[in-house]
């Protein structure tokens, strides 16, 4: 009867990033099964120490500050504006997106006081800046931000409890537009990180009642949403607009093809995808 690897060799293999034609090895017996899997960790920690090298003699900066700084250049270079929000969110704004105490995301947030929260998504702060700069600025109005957004995520392969959001939004152009600008502003962040193979599809939101998701490999790496919406109203907006939200991580876990989005998050066990413990 063939034997896979134990749940300890297996651990160890997907954090060396380990693919899975790797891991969903079988082998006749245990003693073969365990000198395959000391082949194969050295053969891992091997490349994962190439790689620390290549990080520290060339890139100098880890994968999500480089995807980071190539969505900025491409998205200022199409006549976007980048923002920077705060980090902490307050409960008011929440209900403004209609999250209160019985919406699904609610159970998710990292609360510091009553009245405020770590921010679970970027689009509160970014309505808030609209509301001023639809006034001030000639239209379109086209605005981004990159950062960190924090929920209590359940634990699994694509799932971090803080993760790297980009959220851009262009406000004020013709309706007739919103649905070719969507697809446009798909194409260029999954072209900058390097993701051609991607679908789009329509999905029921718990905040926007439905969107266009940004879909590779089966997993969701992008959100869209388009307005006018009933939302808008809480914010005293009334002009069309499209909106997309992407999960960085995701889109380097897609990329990279790796095993677990640990490896590519903010972590202290992992750097630019490699665990340190080897």
């Amino acid at each position: 009867m063939a034997v896979s690897w134990t749940e300890t060799q297996y651990q160890r293999l997907t954090e060396l990033n380990a693919g899975e034609e790797i891991r969903s090895l079988s082998f006749p017996g245990s003693a073969e099964r365990d000198r395959a899997f000391l082949e194969y960790e050295k053969k891992l920690r091997a490349a994962a120490k190439e790689r620390l090298e290549k990080l520290r003699k060339e890139h100098r900066r880890p994968l999500l500050c480089r995807l980071k700084s190539r969505l900025t250049e491409v998205l200022t270079g199409c006549g976007f504006v980048e923002v920077s929000t705060p980090l902490l969110l307050a409960k008011g704004l929440l209900e403004k997106m209609s999250i209160t105490g019985a919406h699904p995301l609610y159970a998710q947030i990292y609360w510091v006081d009553r009245g405020k929260c770590l921010r679970p998504m970027l689009a509160p702060n970014l309505y808030y800046l609209l509301t001023d700069l639809l006034r001030i600025w000639e239209h379109p109005v086209r605005i981004f931000e990159i950062g960190s957004c924090f929920r209590k995520e359940s634990q699994g392969a694509h799932h971090l409890s803080e993760f790297t959001m980009l959220n851009l939004v262009e406000m004020g152009l013709p309706l007739e537009q919103c649905r070719t600008k969507m697809a446009e502003y798909a194409s260029l962040v999954m072209e900058a990180a390097g993701l051609n193979d991607y679908r789009l599809v329509s999905k029921a939101s718990e905040v926007y009642g439905e969107t266009t998701d940004i879909v590779a490999g089966g997993v969701e790496l992008g959100s869209a949403a388009l307005g006018p919406h009933p939302l808008d109203e809480n914010w005293g907006i009334t002009v069309p607009w499209v909106g997309i939200g992407f999960g960085l991580e995701r889109m380097i876990q897609a990329a990279q093809k790796s095993s677990s989005i640990s490896s590519v998050g903010r972590s202290l066990s992992y750097l630019d995808g490699v665990r340190l413990n080897i």
